[in-house]
């Protein structure tokens, strides 16, 4: 059983990982490996598990601190049962943890069983960015003592989009959800200082509520919880830009840059090597909240 650093008064800001600390404007670059042949983005690149650890050998020589394994495509696409996603993912988290003992191993999962089997093989955080579809998964992530991220999907079931979505105010609605959801994970055992909130960027809201998200994230902040942010290579960058999608790096640039000014703490992305410069270059220059 994984086992967490001590517990700090719920909403401080501070984010333990294994055996790092993110505070103040340190940032965390989390690089995606996606064990799916169908990804949005890299369609299946890094669905082999040798692909799939060499990208990650790559990720950890460029500077990431957290690796995020997938395997389920997020939108529509084939069904992927439990049994199959445990498959995909338990393998490589297993490999991952005695190649690199200290890079953070994050699951990107909504199901309690991936959520047990990866902590099991050796993951540090349970990336659930379905909004607790699944109430066991905090449940899990209290028992091996992991992370946890608390997203808000509008409502939305997984692997469904979003289809005329409204919102009085987007931000309001995203931070009730999301505090509910860290509140609860406390209560039920999760470290403090292990917990996440994640706006998730367009899961249940369209590119007008996301760029209200990225202007506004300091709110998101100011509520005492580490914040995550998942814009890369996301639909909002690219019809905001009017790019495709392998044209949408330097909008995700930016968009990096904005949302750590206002105050996130943990980046997951695409591009490791142009994210921990950009993120670099934002701690430096004194950018940081």
């Amino acid at each position: 059983m994984v086992t967490g650093g001590p517990a700090v008064p719920e909403g401080t800001g501070t984010l333990r990982l294994r055996s790092h600390t993110y505070e103040g404007n340190r940032y965390a670059v989390m690089g995606v490996i996606n064990r799916t042949p169908d990804s949005f983005y890299d369609r299946g690149a890094t669905y082999a598990l040798e692909a799939a650890l060499a990208s990650a050998d790559h990720a950890v020589a460029s500077g990431v601190d957290i690796i995020d394994v997938g395997g389920v495509k997020a939108g529509y696409g084939a069904h992927v049962d439990e049994a199959e996603e445990i498959r995909r993912t338990v393998p490589f988290v297993r490999e991952l943890r005695a190649r690199h003992p200290d890079v953070v191993i994050s699951v990107d999962t909504w199901r309690a069983a991936v959520g047990r089997s990866c902590a099991e093989a050796g993951a540090d955080m349970i990336n659930d960015t379905w909004a607790g579809a699944d109430p066991d998964l905090a449940r899990v992530a209290a028992e091996y003592g992991t992370g946890l991220v608390c997203s808000h999907s509008g409502g939305l079931a997984p692997r469904t989009d979003p289809h005329r979505v409204r919102y009085t105010d987007v931000v309001a609605d995203v931070i009730a959800g999301v505090r509910s959801l860290a509140e609860r994970a406390v209560s039920l055992g999760v470290r403090p200082d292990g917990v996440m909130i994640d706006p998730t960027h367009d899961f249940g809201k369209n590119t007008y509520h996301s760029l209200e998200l990225t202007r506004r994230l300091g709110e998101l902040a100011a509520t005492g919880w580490p914040v995550l942010v998942a814009v890369s290579n996301k639909d909002f960058v690219g019809e905001t830009l009017g790019a495709g999608l392998t044209e949408r790096g330097e909008g995700t640039l930016a968009t990096l840059a904005v949302s750590a000014r206002e105050g996130a703490r943990v980046f997951r992305v695409h591009d490791v090597p142009a994210a921990r410069a950009a993120l670099d270059a934002v701690a430096a220059v004194g950018t940081a909240r």
